[in-house]
């Protein structure tokens, strides 16, 4: 999971074309992921989302649960109002399996050298199943495919997932307060 720090925002090509919907590819499809677009009413999902991330790491301030949840859930809607501001056209997509909704997936390709994943998250009963390795090998094709020069991504320095990112050749490009530019160069489709 990301989450950007202030004046963090991607470039915007302003002459950039209108950019074609992503779909996964088959051998996702038929584990029965699927994207769509993220709507009006995931509002409460994405909330969720955002506090199974943090709820851990919350258990060490010295507040009650129902303080904890709603400072968490106050956090959850100031970065939604940042990716809004920032990355407004962004794809925010959901992560489906089998029709449900399981996670996010926020990718910002209106940079031309750079795909950003500025989101990526699963529900903690999909995490550790390979979902989010097999997600961003695909964002790692899509890097390859569309001609951009690296994919990149914020991480928070304790996060968990940066194992998995420098497995899939992510590597530190530089701090950003309490987070880490990571980046993978992309080699360009043969």
């Amino acid at each position: 999971m990301s989450c950007l720090p202030e004046g963090a925002a991607a470039a915007v090509d302003d002459a950039a074309p209108v950019l074609p919907p992503l779909t996964l590819p088959a051998g996702l499809a038929a584990q029965g992921l699927s994207l769509r677009d993220q709507g009006a009413g995931d509002t409460d999902f994405v909330r969720d989302l955002y506090v199974s991330h943090r709820w851990e790491e919350m258990q060490a301030a010295p507040w009650t649960d129902g303080e904890r949840l709603a400072f968490l859930r106050d956090q959850a809607r100031l970065q939604a109002a940042h990716y809004a501001l920032h990355y407004h056209d962004a794809d925010f997509m959901i992560v489906e399996k089998d029709g449900r909704a399981i996670g996010r997936l926020y990718l910002f390709r209106r940079n031309v050298r750079d795909l950003r994943i500025v989101e990526i998250g699963l529900m903690p009963d999909w995490r550790g199943h390979g979902l989010g390795g097999a997600l961003l090998r695909w964002v790692q094709r899509l890097a390859r495919e569309e001609g951009y020069a690296q994919c990149s991504i914020h991480v928070e320095g304790n996060n968990r997932a940066r194992r998995l990112y420098q497995r899939l050749g992510f590597q530190d490009v530089e701090p950003v307060g309490p987070y880490f530019l990571m980046a993978w160069r992309a080699v360009p489709a043969t």
